[in-house]
């Protein structure tokens, strides 16, 4: 997967392989060495050029990049003692969820966050990033340690939707997600969810209701996954890109309706392609949001949450 790329990424990869060619040659002399530098400065052009005009579907794609930091590689990142917590102390661990105490610089935060595989092995332990019940009560119970503590909970989303199986539905996948948006809302301690990647649905939310929510430039959030809605509006889950297109699910549009409070850039070509520089710019962000969220008086924060969620929808009373 180190050498995948997406189908608009195709003139890169044509030139990464020349690149890769050049570099591999015994013969490096001066003429070829001219014609590499050229390459590198034209793939920098290139890239500019196609991550400056990605469409909607585009950026969903994206998002589900199999390169694309996780949540464990921005968790370890930034919280080198995080010390994670497993179980439900009702049924069982859920790994598509992890769960822990850590310290982000001086301060100590609760992390969460919805992880996903990298190969088919780890994808099925991981699920797929699709949480149980298990995993949804896993993150309530660290949530109300955090409360006790006072500790700030960041939150990290990204997955296809909650677990749709049968046993998931038998232990109350429903009722779990509606408990969690139940006692997020009135948590008495900062709460910050960052969209990673894919956003979808009530498997999304059960972990996202907040305070503040930041979005990764390439990432995704909506009620559905384009080709669920595609499924269901036109009977043909191959016009993904016109749902995407009609659900406007990427972070410019949700800022204009004001779900999303917070864009994070990254760099061209995506997160994957300079962890490093993204993880950064996320650290800063959060740095920043969790200065103004720890002076809220914790009495403040269920009517901060009223207001903000009342804020994104309207009614009118007809005659």
């Amino acid at each position: 997967m180190i050498n995948y790329y997406l189908d608009f990424e195709k003139p890169v990869k044509d030139l990464d392989n020349q690149i890769l060619e050049l570099e591999s040659s015994k013969n490096l002399n001066q003429v070829n060495m001219k014609k590499l530098n050229k390459l590198k400065a034209k793939r920098i052009v290139e890239i500019e050029n196609i991550y400056s005009g990605l469409s909607r579907w585009q950026r969903v794609q994206l998002a589900r990049h199999p390169n694309r930091p996780y949540s464990l590689d921005y968790i370890n990142y930034f919280s080198p003692d995080f010390i994670e917590l497993h179980g439900d102390r009702h049924f069982m661990d859920d790994p598509a969820v992890v769960a822990g105490l850590g310290h982000f610089g001086d301060q100590k935060v609760a992390w969460i966050g919805q992880q996903k595989g990298r190969n088919t092995k780890e994808n099925l332990y991981r699920n797929f990033g699709m949480m149980r019940p298990e995993g949804y009560r896993k993150a309530r119970r660290v949530m109300k340690l955090a409360e006790k503590f006072g500790l700030p909970v960041i939150t990290f989303l990204d997955t296809i939707g909650a677990y749709p199986g049968i046993g998931a539905e038998e232990r109350g996948q429903g009722e779990a997600i509606a408990r969690n948006l139940l006692e997020m809302s009135g948590l008495r301690v900062p709460i910050i969810s960052v969209v990673i990647g894919e956003g979808a649905s009530g498997g999304a939310l059960g972990i996202g209701v907040c305070d503040r929510m930041l979005m990764l430039e390439n990432t995704w959030y909506s009620v559905i996954s384009p080709e669920g809605c595609a499924s269901i509006l036109f009977r043909d889950a191959k016009r993904a890109e016109d749902a995407a297109e009609a659900l406007k699910p990427t972070p410019n549009d949700l800022v204009e309706i004001g779900i999303c409070n917070r864009i994070i850039n990254e760099p061209n070509g995506g997160a994957h392609r300079d962890f490093n520089a993204s993880a950064n710019e996320l650290k800063t962000a959060l740095q920043e949001e969790l200065k103004q969220l720890c002076i809220v008086n914790p009495d403040d924060f269920l009517d901060n949450r009223i207001e903000k969620y009342d804020k994104l929808g309207y009614f009118q009373e007809s005659i």
